[in-house]
């Protein structure tokens, strides 16, 4: 059985959630799941989808994107849908998991996006690596060491860690630190 998955971010997209639908159909899905909710929101109708499925079963979405916010996402996702014994099927990229070549592709273009993600993240460590070199870049003001003095008085007034933390906004391993931190000027 094909279960169709169909997604847009807003309400005010419902043409496009119709277009997906309609197409969805026309790929012969017998039950639609759908839903209005960005990718970062729960997403309970792809839920009860992956809960629906049974072995034999096929996924289909119209695009990856309406499936997966990230290649961990999709990645989790196609394993779901494997231990249940289905497949998942991506109309606009003519893909199917159901053959050792759908897999194959599905792989590589994961370790591609996961290969970009990388490489960005090399260029902005380089780029805050030049910025400090040149003194263009201080980092983020650390928020809870400018309050270790403030800290440190509520502590030797009695206040527990956490007293001390939930009043001051910081976390109670921030609290710790500035203690620990203390304890070693103290000692040296």
């Amino acid at each position: 059985m094909k279960i169709g998955y169909a997604r847009t971010s807003t309400a005010d997209q419902e043409a496009g959630l119709e277009a997906q639908e309609r197409d969805l159909k026309k790929a012969g899905a017998e039950r639609l799941f759908s839903e209005q909710v960005s990718s970062i929101a729960t997403r309970d109708q792809l839920k009860a989808a992956l809960d629906y499925l049974r072995d034999g079963d096929t996924l289909v979405v119209t695009k990856l994107d309406r499936l997966a916010r990230s290649v961990r996402d999709l990645m989790d996702i196609v394993e779901t849908i494997e231990t249940k014994g289905a497949t998942l099927e991506i109309l606009e990229m003519n893909l199917d998991t159901a053959s050792p070549t759908g897999k194959l592709i599905l792989g590589v273009l994961g370790s591609v996006a996961q290969f970009e993600r990388e490489i960005m993240l090399e260029r902005q460590r380089e780029g805050i690596a030049k910025a400090k070199a040149e003194g263009k870049y201080k980092g983020r003001k650390p928020t809870a060491l400018a309050k270790s003095e403030t800290v440190l008085q509520m502590l030797s007034e009695g206040q527990t860690e956490t007293q001390v933390a939930e009043a001051l906004s910081i976390s109670r391993s921030s609290v710790q630190r500035i203690k620990r931190k203390q304890a070693a000027t103290s000692a040296a």
